[in-house]
């Protein structure tokens, strides 16, 4: 199937080729159908499977189907949990929206209040928030939710957990008139997702995004039993020196770790960025900014980036400590193997971390190929978690 069968307009369709979209994932041919005719939606969708455009692209469609009637009202609001998926899917949006007159806004927390409040008294058609900055903008009266048609909330699991989940009631109880809301998480299970969802939507067409092998199969995964830091330290090296291995995110479990690592790899000579929760937004930006300009960059982060980061080209993922959750891990190699591409992920795994990798092994639903690099193969052949030896308790013998 190819995108003009959705009866794209096109403008939407240039933009797609452009940016080298040429057939629709599982996700995007789920949702497209029922999202272009304006159904609520209810979606489960793993990173890295096209679900920006599943949302995005109908959103566009009908902005351009029913042309504005006032000036200046925000036709339709994308929340976002953290700065950096905002400003993911703004690009994204905006590089969609190339060929249209339609105007793409952003209101995040960390940027200049002034310049915000500015853009507001314009006209923008699609807004892209995170919920603490515009609930301010919302409270002073800033952004009026009357002219609201369509709503977006992305990772609603993560607002969960980062506590968004009042903000974005209000949000959604603000916008009365809106037509349309479509709620994308990364899991469905649990209460807490079920009651906001049914909080937001109105009969929701439910969507549980399964991706084909096709897509399954972009990145290859592997692990490296590990003796000790030091040991891991090595295999690290090793790995990115070699000359396949291009533009890298490295994964810690810290930002002591992150911190500590980015030093000890300047002996590496590739250009070398630090992403993590410590530095302020500027930083940030300017870090993510560096990764992107450089082919054989390698980016040393914390799980800041395991979700809403979406850089093509990403050849590998190299998981230097393991998450402390299975679903982690996911959106952690969902950074490479994207728009088509495949990936390589690669996990250094010592013996604490085997109750987390058969965590990851049954979420997953897949055994993760176990291989030796042969310059530095493991002391033991398997790392295996100590267990308590059981008191032998003496029996009375019978005399």
């Amino acid at each position: 199937m190819q995108f003009d069968a959705y009866l794209l307009d096109d403008a939407l369709l240039a933009a797609l080729t452009r940016m080298q979209h040429h057939k629709p994932t599982s996700i995007q041919q789920l949702v497209l159908p029922p999202a272009l005719q304006q159904k609520d939606i209810l979606a489960q969708a793993p990173t890295g499977t096209g679900k920006s455009a599943a949302f995005i692209l109908p959103m566009l469609q009908y902005l351009l189907d029913f042309p504005r009637q006032r000036h200046r009202e925000v036709r339709a609001l994308i929340l976002a949990p953290t700065r950096e998926l905002a400003v993911q899917l703004h690009q994204y949006a905006s590089h969609l929206a190339y060929n249209t007159e339609l105007k793409i806004g952003i209101i995040t927390g960390g940027q200049d209040y002034i310049k915000q409040k500015a853009m507001l008294e314009g006209v923008i058609d699609v807004m892209i928030a995170t919920p603490g900055r515009l609930i301010e903008y919302i409270a002073q009266a800033q952004f009026d939710l009357d002219g609201l048609e369509l709503m977006v909330i992305d990772e609603a699991d993560r607002m969960l957990d980062m506590g968004f989940a009042q903000a974005v009631t209000d949000v959604a109880q603000a916008a009365i008139h809106r037509q349309q809301t479509m709620l994308f998480s990364a899991t469905l299970e649990g209460n807490g997702i079920q009651r906001f969802a049914e909080k937001l939507l109105q009969e929701p067409v439910r969507i549980e995004a399964t991706p084909s092998r096709r897509e399954h199969g972009k990145i290859h995964q592997w692990l490296h039993l590990a003796d000790d830091f030091e040991h891991k330290l090595a295999m690290l090296f090793h790995i990115l020196k070699q000359p396949d291995v291009a533009r890298t995110i490295v994964f810690t479990k810290t930002r002591e770790r992150a911190n500590e690592l980015i030093e000890l790899c300047q002996p590496i000579e590739r250009p070398l960025t630090l992403l993590h929760g410590d530095m302020i937004q500027k930083e940030r930006f300017r870090a993510l900014a560096k990764f992107k300009q450089e082919q054989n960059a390698i980016l040393i982060t914390t799980d800041l980036a395991a979700r809403g980061l979406d850089v093509l080209d990403i050849s590998h993922i190299i998981n230097f400590d393991l998450p402390r959750t299975a679903d982690v891990y996911v959106h952690r190699i969902g950074r490479t193997g994207r728009a088509g591409a495949k990936g390589t992920a690669i996990s250094l795994v010592e013996a604490h971390d085997m109750t987390i990798l058969e965590k990851i092994e049954r979420y997953t639903q897949q055994k993760i190929k176990r291989r030796i690099i042969e310059e530095l193969p493991p002391k033991h052949k398997a790392a295996k978690v100590p267990t308590k030896k059981k008191k032998k308790t003496k029996k009375n013998k019978l005399k």
